[in-house]
């Protein structure tokens, strides 16, 4: 049985009974905050996920938005999706073995291969600079929604015989993601990639990546300091910035 961590400090929270999205309402508020917030809804009725794909979330499932100022550049911003991606690792690892899971690119954690969770960005920037980054997570804790032809058919930490109220999920999740934001400021996006990398699903197997205008298959062979992903084609190494992935 996981012992809950204490909240970590510096991070509130706002929990929501229902919410149209935690991301929308992330935005809406982000420039009220003064510390980073985790905002939380039992219930969300318009949720999204990458490409403006819906995300279901049923009944006693996690959503909620981290929203907070990183002191960094857009695209640095984006290298949080690795953060929160080894993040979710340990969270998850608090409540089942960490052997049945594994972290899939660009953005979802896969439980005894199905998805159990996923990851959105969304940023706000002036020039250079952002002015906030929302970083959306989802969570099958107790419910894997039906999603019809899913390559990765959707499963639950329920499923996997653990029985976790998102609440006290959503702590654990804040104790891992601050410990990882401590670990990008202090040792930098080298370290969190070495770590993804140790935990990457299908690494060193043919994949296939498909883009908005391609789809190329090779081996998967790591992701760059960039947190691209690469693959080693007939053609050679294929850097690839965004795709959705398939085994």
């Amino acid at each position: 049985m996981s012992t809950k961590p204490d909240w970590p400090a510096g991070y509130d929270r706002i929990v929501h009974d229902t919410i149209g999205s935690t991301m929308t309402e992330a935005a809406r508020v982000a420039a009220s905050l003064t510390s980073p917030t985790w905002i939380m809804a039992h219930a969300q009725t318009d949720g999204r996920g990458r490409r403006g794909r819906a995300w279901l979330t049923p009944s006693g499932n996690l959503t909620a938005t981290l929203v907070y100022r990183p002191t960094t550049s857009a695209f640095e911003a984006s290298q949080r999706s690795f953060v929160a991606a080894n993040a979710l690792y340990q969270a998850l690892s608090a409540y089942v073995a960490a052997d049945q899971l594994s972290l899939k690119w660009p953005n979802d954690v896969l439980l005894n291969g199905g998805k159990v969770a996923g990851i959105l960005l969304e940023t706000s920037a002036h020039r250079a600079e952002i002015d906030y980054l929302s970083v959306g997570i989802g969570v099958n804790l107790q419910t894997a929604p039906e999603v019809a032809d899913a390559v990765f058919v959707p499963t639950s930490l329920a499923a996997a015989g653990v029985d976790v109220t998102a609440v006290d999920f959503l702590t654990t999740l804040a104790a891992t993601y601050s410990a990882q934001e401590v670990l990008i400021q202090t040792e930098g996006f080298a370290r969190i990639r070495s770590d993804w990398l140790a935990h990457a699903a299908r690494l060193g197997d043919v994949i296939t990546a498909r883009t908005m205008t391609d789809t190329i298959t090779g081996i998967f062979d790591t992701i760059d300091a960039n947190g691209n992903l690469v693959l080693i084609t007939g053609a050679g190494a294929q850097m690839i910035p965004a795709a959705d992935v398939y085994f």
